[in-house]
């Protein structure tokens, strides 16, 4: 299969940002420290562009699909320390294009993390006023209604970047590891990664099943509760399969996500994940973030303690980046 999926990946839109592979690393210190699995780390928080993360996958297909249409505006939103809004502010500063960034609550007292950086790069900004998450979506379509009556040509992108057309960028990404394995003469067994608003996740469902490897993922959801992302991810990778127009469906049994490590709730650090970030960064010197891969390891480390992985003898853990987040607040939560 890998020739054919060659072909669909060549027929994936996309503005290359960033260069690749990102390098995949064996932690012997970290598992000799916890146990369990040989693990590896594949490390898209050093992808070469706007302070690294996974999120520049997916920006780089959404990009290419707004020059195309000739969009001038990215608008998008998510959380103040969101890496997603970082992202996309800097891929709008590096093209020449507008931002709107779009974030719930009221503004914060401070400027801080991936919210400083969101500012540094000139996004214009603006609060939902609304505690709830999803209070981002709507004002994202508000928004881009504003500024057509303007005379502009806005490119909405949805809270977190989760879109079938940016999930492609992470189907790349599963060829792109398969590639190094190979290389490494590595046979993982699983893939851990944490999970958000679930464009990773669908990306790497599809991608694994185009190329017909039966890694399993382990996938620990950092916002949303395990059925409401599981059944996003299965529509994600299903709408994506169809722009490949590739004949696959997806259900949620195919998705299946570890929930009970979210703690008080999205973006607020865990005595949990805050524990997991010590562990890694003293054993192995890695540096895991408080919202994201932070509370991912803490999901792992919880299950090697139950023995839920030791049927495993390699896992590779995909560091989706965050580490600006980790600069925001007073760091007592560690």
């Amino acid at each position: 299969m890998s020739s054919s999926f060659d072909e669909i990946i060549n027929k994936i839109p996309r503005y290359h940002l960033a260069q690749y592979p990102t390098p995949l690393i064996q932690a012997e210190q970290l598992r000799d420290q916890i146990g369990g699995p040989d693990i590896w780390f594949k490390r898209d928080d050093l992808i070469s562009f706007a302070m690294g993360g996974n999120k520049v996958r997916g920006l780089e297909v959404l990009l290419q699909d707004a020059l195309n249409t000739g969009k001038d505006t990215l608008i998008t939103g998510a959380g103040v320390q969101s890496n997603h809004v970082r992202a996309t502010a800097a891929v709008a500063a590096y093209k020449k294009l507008d931002c709107v960034a779009i974030y719930w609550g009221e503004e914060p007292g401070t400027v801080d993390g991936n919210y400083r950086v969101t500012k540094m790069l000139g996004a214009e900004i603006r609060f939902t006023g609304a505690p709830e998450r999803s209070s981002v979506d709507g004002y994202i379509n508000k928004v881009a209604d504003e500024l057509e009556s303007r005379g502009k040509r806005p490119y909405p992108i949805p809270r977190g970047g989760a879109c079938a057309l940016g999930a492609l960028g992470h189907v790349i990404a599963v060829r792109e590891l398969q590639l190094q394995c190979e290389q490494f003469g590595l046979e993982p067994d699983a893939i851990i990664f944490p999970l958000g608003s679930g464009g990773t996740f669908a990306g790497w469902l599809l991608g694994l099943r185009l190329l017909g490897l039966d890694w399993k993922i382990e996938s620990f959801t950092v916002s949303r509760e395990p059925a409401e992302v599981a059944e996003q991810v299965a529509a994600l990778a299903t709408e994506a399969a169809g722009l490949l127009d590739v004949d696959m469906s997806f259900t949620r049994a195919d998705a299946p996500v570890h929930g009970g490590f979210i703690g008080e709730g999205y973006g607020i650090p865990s005595p949990e994940g805050s524990a997991a970030i010590r562990t890694a960064s003293r054993s192995a010197g890695l540096l895991l973030d408080p919202t994201y891969t932070g509370k991912a390891m803490a999901g792992y480390l919880d299950g090697l303690a139950r023995g839920k992985f030791n049927h495993y003898d390699t896992v590779i853990f995909i560091h989706t980046g965050g580490e600006p987040a980790f600069f925001a607040g007073d760091g007592a939560w560690l």
